[in-house]
C-alpha cells in the first residue's frame, strides 16, 4: 500500500538529497521521510473514513453498545482483535485511536485496541512464524491479544478520561454538539466537504507532534546500533527482561524490522522471552508514540499507559522464557 512513498523516499533521499544508502545518516532520513508522509496520508484516510462512520451511525448507540455490562468483557475482545487485523506501528495507529476518543468510545477498549494494535497483526505473524514456527507464534498471538486485553481493562477502570487533553475534550464536544446536523437526511456528497475539513483540521493539529515524534524515531532507528542493546540483555540476571523493555523503546521500528533482529538476538543466546520483550518494546512503545500521544493526552496519563503496558510486557517475557 505504502511502497509509492518508500519509492518517494528512496528517491528524495538517495538521489535527489545524494546521501548514501549505506550511511547512518541516510538511513535515519530516509526513514523520517518515508514514516512522515505514511502517518500523515493514515491519519487524513482514516479520520476520514472515522468521519463518515460517525456520520452515519449514531455515536452514544455505539458507545452503549460497546458499554454494556452483559457484553462480559466481549468489547475488549472486538478491540483486541480489530488490532490484530490492523498492520499498525504504534505511531500509526494513534489516528484510529483518536477516532475511537471522538466516536465516544471507552477510553479502556481504545487502549486494548492501541496496545494490540502493533504488536499482533498479520505482518507480525507471518514474519514470526517463519523465523520461529507455528507453535511460538500461536503463543505470542495468545499472549499480545492477552495483554491488549487485560492492559485495556485495567487502565479503563482507573477512569483517567480526565487526563485527556483540552484539544480532544474541544473534538468530543464539537461532535457532539455537530451531531445533529451530521445525522440529518444530507447525502454523503453534501456531508463530504464538512468531513473533510474536520479531518484536515485535525492533520494540522497534530502535525508538528508528528514532525517531531518521527524526527526522534529516526535517529534512533539510524544511529544506535543493535549491539549496543545486545551487550546488556545478553546476560542471565532477573532485571535482564524489564531491561529488554526499556532498552527498546528508543529503537521505534515496526514488527517486519525489528522480528528479524529478534532472531539474530536469539541465536547469539538471548532467551527467547527476553528477546520478545525487547521486541515488544520496540514495536508497542516508542519516543515518537510518546509524542503524538502527547496531543490527546496529558503526561500523567501517558506514563500511565506506558508504565501499565511495560508491565505486562516484562511478564509477557518472564512467561515465556518460562514455557520455552
Amino acid at each position: 500500500m505504502f511502497n509509492w512513498l518508500q519509492y518517494f523516499a528512496d528517491w528524495l533521499v538517495y538521489s535527489v538529497f545524494g546521501i548514501s544508502s549505506q550511511t547512518h545518516l541516510g538511513e535515519a532520513l530516509n526513514f523520517f521521510v518515508f514514516d512522515t508522509l505514511k502517518i500523515f496520508v493514515l491519519l487524513f484516510l482514516i479520520t476520514t473514513i472515522m468521519g463518515i462512520v460517525n456520520s452515519y451511525f449514531p455515536v452514544d448507540k455505539v458507545r452503549n453498545f460497546l458499554s454494556r455490562n452483559r457484553m462480559y468483557g466481549f468489547e475488549y475482545l472486538f478491540a483486541s482483535s480489530f488490532g490484530v487485523i490492523t498492520p499498525f506501528c504504534s505511531c500509526s495507529s494513534v489516528p484510529l485511536f483518536i477516532g475511537f476518543v471522538k466516536g465516544g468510545i471507552p477510553l479502556g477498549i481504545t487502549f486494548t485496541y492501541l496496545i494490540t494494535a502493533p504488536l499482533v497483526n498479520e505482518v507480525a505473524i507471518a514474519i514470526f512464524a517463519g523465523a520461529f514456527g507455528f507453535k511460538v507464534t500461536a503463543l505470542y498471538i495468545v499472549t499480545g491479544i492477552v495483554l491488549g486485553i487485560i492492559g485495556g481493562f485495567v487502565l479503563g477502570k482507573l477512569k483517567l478520561e480526565k487526563h485527556l487533553s483540552p484539544w480532544v475534550q474541544g473534538i468530543i464536544a464539537n461532535a457532539q454538539t455537530e451531531e445533529e446536523m451530521l445525522y440529518d437526511k444530507q447525502s454523503l456528497l453534501q456531508r463530504f466537504p464538512l468531513i473533510l475539513k474536520e479531518a484536515f483540521n485535525i492533520v494540522k493539529g497534530v502535525s508538528l507532534y508528528i514532525i517531531i515524534g518521527i524526527a526522534i524515531g529516526g535517529a534512533m532507528h539510524g544511529f544506535l546500533p543493535t549491539g549496543f542493546f545486545e551487550q546488556y540483555i545478553n546476560k542471565g540476571q532477573w532485571y535482564a527482561v524489564p531491561l529488554a523493555v526499556v532498552m527498546g523503546v528508543p529503537m521505534y521500528s515496526n514488527a517486519a524490522g525489528v522480528i528479524p533482529v529478534v532472531q539474530v538476538l536469539v541465536v547469539k543466546g538471548i532467551p527467547l522471552g527476553t528477546a520478545i520483550a525487547f521486541m515488544m518494546g520496540v514495536i508497542g512503545l516508542s519516543l515518537p508514540e510518546a509524542m503524538l500521544l502527547k496531543k490527546v493526552m496529558n503526561w500523567k496519563l501517558i506514563a500511565i499507559y506506558f508504565g501499565t503496558t511495560a508491565l505486562f510486557m516484562i511478564l509477557s517475557g518472564y512467561l515465556f522464557n518460562i514455557i520455552l
